[in-house]
């Protein structure tokens, strides 16, 4: 898709965010935008990207980096990400993964990892697209 810019999120882009993520799952959201794009606004090392179209926010990265964890050497993670509906499948997504890519890479961070549930064929397709693979670590829950 032409006249697509990446730029860093802001501050700003709270608003755009929760519209994006809203229209994907069609049901309101019990996320705190506001204070989750402030915590990774104010991180130098986060990674968080938005690809706006024509001055609109249209889609959006989240990222940051696990300096350790249990076998884990310093890693980045993608931990969402979401494109308005009515731009899906235009490349959007993978334009702001390879950009993250870039700069981990620019950080000398070798790795990059997220967490998609077993059913999400698409993204799943998406992330294998991008030449992600099942990892050697199991994700574990507690429910209270």
């Amino acid at each position: 898709m032409n006249r697509i810019r990446i730029r860093d999120l802001d501050r700003q882009d709270a608003a755009d965010v929760m519209n994006i993520c809203t229209s994907i799952v069609r049901k309101p959201m019990d996320v705190d935008f506001n204070a989750l794009i402030k915590k990774h606004v104010q991180n130098e090392n986060d990674i968080c990207l938005v690809a706006e179209h024509e001055g609109q926010v249209i889609g959006f990265m989240i990222s940051y980096i696990l300096g350790f964890g249990f076998g884990i050497e310093k890693s980045a993670w993608i931990a969402t990400f979401g494109v308005d509906p009515n731009f899906m499948g235009q490349g959007i997504g993978e334009q702001m993964a390879h950009e993250i890519f870039t700069r981990y890479k620019k950080m000398g961070i070798g790795r990059i990892y997220t967490t998609v549930q077993w059913d999400s064929t698409d993204l799943l397709s998406f992330f294998k697209t991008l030449g992600f693979d099942r990892s050697n670590h199991i994700n574990l829950k507690k429910t209270f």
